[in-house]
């Protein structure tokens, strides 16, 4: 089944939704977010046949040469391209760390006022 991506009109948040041929367009899309009706259909991003690694390898390469990792403003940057990068909806958590870092917050206050962010958790970059 192929999947569709959306995005609500009521939330602003985008999903990926999976319906069979034989759903779309029968079926209405519902927000996992907020559950509202309101879901506009997005254009997928294409995907390439490249492994995981491969893909990944070739993103950290190409944008660490820029990467400040004492600037919170760079971290921010390079976090929400990698994230970007990875297709998929990071989930809320991140979104907010990533919004605050960009902003120029410290992962230090950042870690502090989320509590359920463990040391050395993937969520945020140890620097």
């Amino acid at each position: 089944m192929p999947f569709y991506d959306y995005q609500c009109e009521s939330c602003g948040k985008r999903a990926r939704l999976q319906f069979s041929y034989s759903e779309y367009g029968k079926v209405q899309p519902v927000c996992p977010h907020c559950h509202s009706q309101q879901m506009k259909r997005r254009i997928s991003r294409i995907a390439l046949a490249k492994s995981e690694d491969a893909r990944l390898d070739s993103m950290v390469d190409a944008d660490l040469s820029g990467l400040d990792e004492n600037d919170p403003r760079s971290l921010g940057k390079f976090m929400r391209k990698m994230g970007h990068e990875m297709g998929e909806d990071m989930g809320d958590e991140f979104n907010e760390v990533v919004d605050r870092l960009e902003k120029g917050e410290s992962p230090e206050a950042i870690e502090q006022s989320m509590p359920d962010l463990a040391p050395g958790s993937d969520s945020l970059p140890d620097v």
